[in-house]
Parts: C-alpha cells; structure tokens; sequence
C-alpha cells in the first residue's frame, strides 16, 4: 500500500458513530506503527483533511473534506436527489428506505427515510457498513458488478451475521443470475434477523451499480400484496435516482424495470 493510499485509509475510519479518534486508536484501527500514523495525520492535517480537537489532541475530519464534498454534491447531487427518491419510496412503502453507496471494496450507508405510518420499524443509525454477501443492498449490486468486483468481494472471509446468513461463495454467485433477471434482490434475515429487505442498483455513468435503494420492513408486515408494492415502487424509485444522477442502465437491465 503506497502512502497515498495509506493515507486515504485513515480518513476512511472516521464514521458517525467515530467522528473523533485519538492517536492510538487510529493506529489500532489501522494497522499501522504509531510512527507512520502520526506521520501520515501530520501531512493529512497540514493539508487540512483531519484536525485536532480536545484537550486531548484527537482528531476529526477537517474543513478541506467538506470542501471536497460539497464540489462533488454541486456536480453529482446524490446525497440532496436520494433525499427526495427516498422520502417517496418510504411513503409509498410505509417502511424504511435507503441508499447506500459502494466505495472501494465496502458497501456504506448514505441515507435513510423513516415512514411514520408504524411505531416499529426497522432502524438505520447504526448501521454505517453494510455487507456486500449478506443484504438485499449488497446482492443487486454484486449481481450486475463486473466479474472481477464480485471474485474479489467473494474471495474475503464472510461474516455470519445470523443463522440465515449464506456465507457459501458458490451459493451467492449462483443466486445471481435471478437477480439481473428481474432486477432487483431481497435478503430475509441475511443481514439482521427478523428483517425483510428489497434492493435494486443504482447505476452511474458507465452502467455499473454504484450504490442502491432498499426497503427494509419487519417480516412479519412483509404480505404477498406488501411484497408486490414495495417492488413496484423500489424498481421506479431506482430507475429515477439512476436518472437523476447521469446514470446510464445497462443492456442487459430487465426491460420491464428500465420501462
């Protein structure tokens, strides 16, 4: 790993649930000597990517991120066009929608919408890393992902997350072709047990998935007529942020969800 990339790594740490990190955490989450660490965090904040807050010097995200994101929101607006897309699909739902967003070999969360309409639902907040092999999110997108994404996110180990999770890297890759046949994916207690979710991909400009919507309800709301609307509304609510973004669909997208 060359020092850009080591540095990069570092930023990457910081989440919502770790907005602040000291010293020796990061070097612990890390991997690295304290010695490159603190090296790294020096030139990162000289640059002003990290900042140091706090009695005790620990370090957050600084001014220079923001900057960044902010260029990339006025020329890709996914963040403020997903808040809309997903305020639509949890009311047409009643449940939870989400987007998350694929970066590097993870699968984050990006944003959420909660529907009013039942007192139990299925909560997003802690969820800031989603996993590829065990969400309906992480399936739509291996699933039209080029053959090499998908070797190298099936080549890693592969976490149980519950008693339902399939973590057999011939089953998901089998699973697969279903899923670009009618366009969209659903996990049942893959990732978080009791918890039914739809996904379709968002696709960017060159027509692989670069993220994707989901709806993720209680199993036991999940009818046969619930089923039949959440698919509806997920393959349109998709098609519309792929849209909205400069996303292209690719050829071999089912035509009745590109319609």
């Amino acid at each position: 790993m060359g020092t850009v990339s080591k540095a990069l790594s570092l930023l990457g740490l910081f989440t919502q649930l770790k907005p602040v990190i000291g010293l020796s955490e990061l070097t612990r989450m890390s991997g690295l000597n304290k010695a490159t660490t603190y090296r790294l965090l020096s030139e990162l904040q000289e640059q002003g990517f990290v900042e140091q807050v706090g009695t005790e010097r620990a370090y957050r995200l600084g001014p220079e991120v923001l900057r960044l994101a902010a260029l990339r929101e006025a020329t890709v607006p996914i963040l403020s066009v997903s808040r809309g897309i997903l305020d639509r699909l949890a009311d047409a739902t009643g449940e939870t929608a989400h987007m998350s967003l694929v970066r590097g070999d993870n699968l984050n969360a990006l944003s959420h919408t909660y529907s009013p309409r039942h007192a139990t639902r299925v909560m997003m907040e802690d969820a800031e890393v989603l996993s590829f092999h065990a969400t309906g999110s992480g399936l739509a997108i291996l699933a039209f992902s080029d053959d090499a994404f998908v070797d190298r996110i099936l080549s890693q180990p592969l976490r149980r997350f519950t008693p339902e999770t399939e973590i057999d890297p011939d089953e998901i890759r089998a699973a697969l072709p279903a899923i670009r046949e009618i366009g969209w994916a659903e996990s049942v207690g893959g990732f978080e047990a009791d918890v039914h979710s739809h996904a379709a991909p968002v696709f960017g400009p060159e027509g692989l998935p670069i993220g994707a919507l989901a709806v993720a309800a209680p199993v036991a709301r999940v009818t046969e007529e619930q089923k039949q609307v959440i698919r509806t509304e997920l393959a349109a609510c998709a098609r519309a942020m792929t849209e909205a973004i400069g996303g292209l669909l690719p050829p071999t997208f089912p035509a009745a969800c590109a319609a």
